[in-house]
């Protein structure tokens, strides 16, 4: 169970580290073509949450991340003993939700610098801890689906 707790640390240290090198080496609104067309970093700000809803909304975002990581949490430890890929889902998940939570607390706002292009559409800019957290949630959805199938499979 540990191991999820290491996964959630890796991606914070991560997390924070990028962010880090952002706000060292690039003016707000800078743009560093990585390919072109596709992949950016780009120094950008957001004091809401995804996609730039609910912004400056900073206590909702305490209380309610305070209570997702103390969910998180209690999953692991009661729930992810039975499934490794729900404990790495968790571990993902509580590693993003920290790394944002890290800097609204320090910050004031998030700082994101991921820009990519998808098809001609620019996507929101995101980071680390975002990522993780999609990731962590497309895992559950799978391990969702996959108990489904079973539970039919046993029927």
């Amino acid at each position: 169970m540990w191991l999820y707790y290491v996964i959630a640390l890796v991606i914070i240290l991560l997390d924070q580290w990028t962010k880090w090198i952002v706000v060292q080496s690039m003016e707000i609104g800078e743009r560093i073509s990585l390919i072109e067309n596709f992949l950016y970093f780009t120094s950008h700000r957001n004091q809401g949450a995804a996609f730039g809803i609910l912004q400056g909304q900073m206590w909702f975002f305490y209380i309610i991340t305070v209570i997702v990581v103390g969910f998180i949490v209690y999953y692991i430890q009661k729930e992810a003993k039975s499934s490794w890929l729900l404990g790495i889902s968790l571990g993902l998940i509580l590693g993003g939700a920290i790394g944002n939570f890290i800097d609204r607390v320090f910050r004031g706002e998030v700082v994101d610098f991921i820009d990519t292009f998808i098809f001609t559409y620019n996507f929101p800019i995101f980071n680390v801890a975002d990522s993780a957290l999609c990731v962590g949630v497309a895992l559950i959805f799978i391990k969702i689906i996959n108990d489904e199938r079973l539970a039919k499979g046993k029927k």
